[in-house]
């Protein structure tokens, strides 16, 4: 005879412990998200500091949304395995002691390898706050403990700025990490008293580590394509000789191919697979974390640029950049109230409709009006509207992805849009980072050719801004030789930006265009395997009536 395998428990605590577990894993979401932005407005102090390039600054982004994409699922599937309030735990730990390191770097390779381990931590805390918090609510109150978790993603990346600006401007960029010690201790006395052990006693054990391996090894070597192509040449070296650059891409894009076949023939075997690519067969599923991708990739490139352009060529300082910032973080707090009740009366989709739209909009509206006398307060409403988009699209977004999913296949699906999230958090970085970088280097070059200064200076300054991406600007005031190159290369950095900007707002419009696709309703058992339909049915039959 053949027997339903158990549900998976849900925590049973009451309102108020509940709501302060919740509270926990916001703020064990804080840290981690927070930390992907909040070293952007002290990247011309680190680099002073610590002589980080421009390579080196995109990698030390890069390099823990990478980290963190690659592993989610896989030490996520431990939590499920062996408990998320231990991972969730562990995660912390290893995220705290690596803070540690890196606000103690002594030098580009210390803090790049401090972000790695960063990434690891922050990987195992995002899929067990998210599991845990699927466990613990059900109902109405599940959709607002989900619109808390989307808007701490999009509200956090925002208020990393602001942070790490009055830090390096008052105290010290390495508080930018080490931050992370205090608030980690108080999330994990929040672990420790309010929230309950749970796990997924119905997981088949096992583990996929050619999956492991192939979309790791698949998706760092087309990063790296996308960020030591600036530097190490496209096709050829300086030196004439062929680059790494397009084999490293090449074998990056056939580790990912080959990715897809493993774990197609691993589900037709019916053994664990770190992804079951079935998923995409669902439309709304397929379509809602291409959009997340967009949305991740734009945000995050923007987040990286901007502070570059405000302080590079708008003689902004660190805690400037970071109030203007701010305002994305105001935008977006101010609608997470609201966006219940909008919602409530169109629709989820709808309102993620709208709010890329809103993104759209406030980055085509900054990228037209960037020059280098504009006004911070055209800049601050620029970023408040993209911040009531963000407010709007990442907190529905992750309902509207899963919305179809069957309840047994709702783990993998919640950690495979996270882990593209985090993806197109990096390729954010890789792409219009580098897209930043080659447009001021060719516009500083063209613009100083119109100068005096002697083609040695030009070549200085063309190389100082390459390799700062603008930071160095200011500093060409204080020397006399190089004072007359300020202005071409503040102008090359604001024209290089509109580019910049103008593509990301592009990038939110294909991902506008991918939620016009989302079907307007589809059941979860309209799209699920008949295995799984016959299993729910039969569920349904031994469950006597309420």
């Amino acid at each position: 005879m053949t027997t339903t395998p158990p549900p998976e428990p849900t925590t049973t605590v009451g309102g108020s412990r509940r709501w302060l577990a919740m509270l926990t894993l916001a703020l064990g979401v804080s840290l981690v998200i927070m930390d992907a932005t909040i070293v952007n407005v002290a990247l011309p102090v680190v680099i002073e500091d610590i002589g980080l390039n421009a390579s080196g600054a995109q990698w030390m982004n890069a390099v823990y949304s990478l980290v963190f994409a690659s592993l989610m699922l896989t030490v996520g599937r431990f939590g499920d395995l062996y408990g998320r309030k231990k991972l969730f735990a562990a995660g912390l730990v290893l995220f705290m002691a690596a803070s540690l390191f890196a606000g103690g770097a002594t030098g580009p390779a210390m803090l790049i390898g401090a972000r790695v381990i960063q990434g690891l931590g922050a990987a195992m805390v995002l899929p067990s706050t998210l599991s845990t918090l699927n466990a613990m609510f059900t109902g109405r109150e599940r959709g607002i403990a989900f619109a808390i978790w989307g808007s701490t993603i999009g509200g956090m990346a925002a208020v990393g700025p602001l942070v790490g600006g009055w830090l390096a401007t008052d105290v010290s960029w390495r508080w930018a990490f080490w931050l992370n010690i205090p608030f980690g201790l108080l999330a994990l006395l929040g672990i420790a008293r309010y929230i309950d052990e749970t796990r997924d006693t119905t997981l088949q054990r096992g583990s996929d580590v050619p999956g492991v391996l192939l979309s790791t090894l698949g998706v760092g070597g087309i990063v790296f394509a996308l960020i030591q192509g600036q530097y190490l040449g496209w096709w050829t070296q300086s030196s004439g000789g062929l680059s790494p650059v397009p084999v490293v891409g090449v074998l990056g894009l056939a580790f990912v191919s080959m990715f897809v076949a493993v774990e197609r023939r691993r589900v037709e075997a019916g053994r664990i697979t770190l992804v079951d690519l079935r998923l995409l067969g669902i439309r709304s599923f397929r379509f809602g974390i291409i959009a997340a991708l967009i949305v991740a990739l734009g945000e995050f490139g923007l987040l990286f640029t901007l502070p570059l352009l405000l302080q590079g060529a708008l003689g902004y300082s660190a805690l400037g950049t970071g109030a203007l910032v701010l305002w994305l973080a105001v935008g977006t707090f101010l609608i997470s109230g609201a966006t219940p009740q909008l919602t409530a009366r169109i629709g989820q989709r709808s309102v993620v409709r709208l709010g890329l739209a809103l993104e759209a909009v406030a980055i085509g509206g900054l990228a037209l009006t960037l020059s280098t006398s504009v006004s911070g307060v055209v800049i601050a409403a620029w970023l408040f509207l993209y911040g009531l988009g963000v407010g709007m699209a990442t907190a529905q977004l992750t309902s509207v992805i899963l919305v179809d999913v069957p309840v047994s296949q709702s783990g993998q699906a919640s950690g495979f849009q996270t882990t593209i999230r985090q993806l197109g958090s990096a390729l954010g970085v890789a792409v219009l980072g580098g897209l930043l970088i080659a447009n001021v280097t060719s516009q500083t070059s063209q613009r100083l050719a119109a100068t005096d200064l002697s083609p040695a200076t030009q070549q200085q300054v063309v190389s100082m801004v390459h390799q700062t991406v603008g930071a160095a600007i200011p500093s060409l005031r204080a020397r006399p030789e190089t004072a007359a190159a300020v202005a071409p290369a503040e102008a090359a950095l604001v024209h290089a930006s509109k580019i910049t900007t103008g593509i990301a707002a592009g990038v939110l419009v294909i991902g506008l265009a991918a939620t016009l696709a989302l079907p307007a309703a589809v059941t979860a058992e309209a799209t699920e395997p008949p295995e799984e339909r016959n299993r729910r049915t039969r569920t349904r039959e031994r469950t006597p009536a309420a």
